[in-house]
């Protein structure tokens, strides 16, 4: 099978079986699986214990803290699987449902290079990973770190398996007779690559929308992640489904354009008093009180000490940075 960004590719997928959730027990952190759609299967685990310390590793501590999704697209014998959870044994127990289900041939698409979207690549290393060309080159850089551990701390990804089919900006999927669209956007990261299905228009985003507040990683382009926002508002999107957000809004039939109008309200409002003396004071309702009222978004307690490392990031930024600290 050859992938090109100019060549559609034909792929064949399951047809699950009527809505239904099951879960996967302990040892793979309670997934749920939930179809969305006829062709759509959203895995989801995490957001048990808010009010919980969190773990001193980056699996438990942050990840399973603030809930994290991955998607399927389906039809046939074949899926398409939008990142690999946090643990092989997430990602294993993904491909054993899938299989159960009667498919034969998965293709990983991955969202960016983040530990907790690429940890179970090792489940697939028999497979196709697509990503784009900058997702590829940034894990290849950072292998080392992230086999051993000093990326993001503990637990340590080894082996690494890095994607071996990638493309530049755009990658026109075919899930059967369903079309799939990536697009490389620079949100959240710069290798940001987000899934479109026209027909339902329908938007996979990755973590470049979190709810209720984005993760700030790379403050040098946050007046680019605003722009690029304008971009995918400018897009014919009817449902957005994130990787991190509310379960049940998800289970429930998406979120709406809203949800970037919440993020692009975050952002700037943090820019716009990222000098203000108060400034690490602030609150995360200083910036999104009205979409948190308005159903937009929804509070989760552990996204709060998310908000104080977005402000500890911009100040060191944005002000100690540019007072040549």
């Amino acid at each position: 099978m050859k992938f090109s960004k100019t060549a559609p590719i034909l792929l064949s997928w399951l047809l699950l079986s009527a809505a239904f959730s099951v879960s996967a027990g302990e040892d793979s952190n309670a997934i749920t699986a939930t179809p969305l759609t006829d062709y759509l299967t959203f895995f989801y685990a995490g957001r048990e214990e808010p009010d919980a310390p969190p773990a001193d590793d980056w699996v438990n501590g942050a990840a399973m803290r603030l809930g994290i999704g991955t998607y399927a697209i389906h039809q046939g014998d074949e899926a398409l699987v939008y990142d690999t959870f946090t643990t092989l044994k997430q990602a294993q127990w993904v491909r054993a449902y899938l299989q159960k289900k009667g498919i034969v041939k998965i293709t990983v698409v991955q969202s960016h290079w983040h530990l907790d979207h690429v940890a179970g690549n090792e489940i697939y290393q028999d497979r196709t990973i697509i990503s784009l060309d900058l997702t590829r080159d940034i894990m290849l850089e950072k292998k080392a770190a992230l086999e051993a551990g000093e990326e993001w701390g503990p637990p340590p990804i080894k082996p690494l398996i890095v994607p071996n089919v990638t493309f530049s900006d755009r990658l026109d999927l075919y899930v059967g007779d369903i079309k799939v669209e990536c697009h490389r956007f620079n949100i959240h990261t710069h290798d940001a690559n987000l899934l479109y299905i026209p027909q339902d228009k329908i938007m996979l985003v990755g973590d470049t929308l979190e709810d209720p507040i984005t993760y700030m990683v790379e403050p040098e382009g946050l007046r680019d992640h605003l722009q690029e926002l304008q971009c995918l508002r400018a897009m014919d999107i009817k449902v957005i489904y994130p990787n991190h957000g509310d379960p049940q809004t998800i289970v429930k039939g998406g979120y709406d354009k809203t949800f970037i109008d919440a993020t692009v309200m975050y952002i700037s409002g943090m820019l716009k008093r990222v000098h203000d003396k108060d400034f690490r004071q602030s609150k995360l309702e200083d910036y999104v009180g009205d979409a948190l009222a308005s159903g937009w978004i929804h509070p989760w307690k552990p996204y709060r000490e998310v908000h104080e490392m977005n402000l500890q990031v911009m100040q060191t930024y944005y002000v100690e940075k540019e007072a040549g600290h």
